[in-house]
């Protein structure tokens, strides 16, 4: 019986570190997958109502890479380039933020953060589509000064950013690109209305299922203890 017990409290723990190396993974490549009720554009085409699995593949420092695939993972639909986006506080939750279109129009995704992160991936939209969206926003939209076709491409393509009156400026200058200091607000980038969706929770049961195995074998070798003094008092 205390044999059965200890091998209960292994495989439970087991379990954990398992689930432990996923929720890493995810936690490096940000792996969600959203659905969404109706259309949605993202940087080069819409993406029609559905299951979508966002991933990141790639920070390349002040450039991250992102990658949209079908419900399953299977089939890449869109590779597309992202800046950092940071906030001053986290959620437990995915969030989406939209940026405000022609009514009609399908929503334009404007950045999107995994849970638990202050840093979300904003994304960088064709030059005369980030004109637009900063017209019809009245924010500033991180744009591609030219247009690319590959990863390798996507790597080391020049950005800029794109304000309400069809200027073009240095990122930098005119998005928030480094971590905002606690106690104070960036307004870069935030003259538009936004709206900030939060999709399911993704956030892992990891820490119960640990507790729980490592629980499992204290109790086991306790019993072990207890029995044996038991039979030696005996």
């Amino acid at each position: 019986m205390m044999k059965k017990l200890v091998w209960i409290g292994l495989t439970v723990s087991l379990i954990g570190f398992v689930v432990a190396s996923s929720a890493r993974a995810d936690e490096w490549d940000k792996k969600t997958v959203l659905t969404f009720s109706q259309p949605v554009e993202i940087p080069g085409r819409v993406l029609p109502a559905g299951t979508y699995m966002f991933k990141l593949a790639d920070t390349l420092g002040d450039r991250h890479i992102v990658q949209i695939f079908n419900a399953d993972g299977s089939q890449i639909i869109a590779t597309i380039m992202a800046i950092p986006d940071y906030r001053l506080t986290s959620t437990d939750q995915t969030v989406i933020k939209f940026s405000e279109v022609p009514a009609g129009s399908p929503e334009a995704i404007r950045a999107w953060f995994y849970p638990g992160n202050t840093v979300g991936q904003e994304f960088v939209y064709p030059k005369s589509r980030a004109t637009q969206l900063a017209k019809a926003s009245k924010a500033v939209v991180p744009a591609l000064v030219v247009d690319v076709a590959s990863v390798d491409e996507l790597r080391t393509a020049p950005i800029v950013a794109v304000t309400p009156d069809q200027q073009e400026t240095p990122v930098t200058v005119a998005i928030q690109t480094t971590p905002v200091a606690s106690g104070t607000s960036s307004m870069a980038g935030t003259t538009g209305v936004e709206q900030a969706r939060h999709l399911p929770q993704t956030a892992s049961a990891l820490p119960l299922v640990v507790f729980m195995g490592l629980g499992s074998i204290v109790a086991a070798f306790g019993l072990m203890v207890f029995g044996k003094r038991t039979i030696d008092t005996v």
